[in-house]
């Protein structure tokens, strides 16, 4: 069921009594226990916590990935806890974009291929997949790696390539679960320098992380998550 979208802006994604219950053996991992949570059109949101503390079942909740035990999720008027599998795939195609620790690049493309394929199923002309790949490499700095394979990429050219994957589609929402957590220092900045660069045009981000001084300089908020709920919620100073 979908409602009108007659949310604000800063009440664009909403969560309430949010709860993802799974059984483990004999006992109820409470992976994420009851959240209440608005995020705002345009935030960048970093969600920090240690192993088990629930911020990737979060993370996963709010993209249309898992579905909650109880509570409910909103986004943009639109009540994901109702849909079913086939409008949450929708959700998914249309609206969330994914970057994972994990480049997950298949190996037997180029970057090109590895970004065009990202619009292979949603009837895109073979055309205009090529042009909307070449420009968004380009835009995040790869313009001279287009026909390069992930093992001619370093770690971080390989998770710009995933990003690239990511915003083809023109998503509303940017989710990066660890999007650094395979790179060094030196390319973790780069990645998320663009990330920066991406919210400071419009785009809503939302960054899971067990570094918190690194979510605190790359977010202007911070949520920080200890077992399944909201420990503490900073917002850091506008520059």
């Amino acid at each position: 069921m979908n409602h009108p979208d007659n949310t604000t802006n800063d009440k664009w994604i909403v969560t309430t009594a949010l709860c993802r219950h799974y059984k483990r053996g004999q006992h109820v991992v409470r992976a994420v226990d009851g959240i209440d949570l608005t995020i705002g059109r345009g935030d960048f949101l970093a969600v920090v916590g240690a192993s088990g503390s629930g911020k990737s079942t979060l993370l996963n909740l709010l993209a249309g990935l898992d579905t909650p035990t109880s509570g409910h999720i909103q986004v943009g008027g639109q009540r994901l806890d109702e849909l079913n599998r086939r409008k949450l795939s929708e959700y998914r195609a249309k609206k969330v974009g994914m970057v994972f620790q994990s480049f997950n690049l298949l190996p037997q493309f180029t970057a090109l291929k590895n970004v065009e394929l990202a619009l292979y199923f949603n009837d895109t002309p073979r055309g205009e997949r090529r042009r909307r790949a070449r420009d968004i490499l380009d835009r995040i700095g790869l313009g001279d790696r287009h026909d390069h394979r992930p093992a001619d990429l370093s770690g971080g050219e390989q998770q710009r390539v995933a990003i690239a994957r990511a915003l083809i589609k023109q998503p509303e929402i940017l989710f990066a679960d660890e999007p650094t957590g395979n790179l060094d220092q030196q390319n973790a900045e780069s990645i998320l320098e663009v990330l920066g660069e991406l919210h400071r045009e419009g785009l809503t981000v939302i960054l899971v992380s067990h570094d918190v001084d690194m979510a605190r300089n790359a977010a202007g908020r911070v949520v920080k998550m200890q077992y399944g709920q909201v420990a503490e919620d900073d917002r850091q100073p506008k520059t």
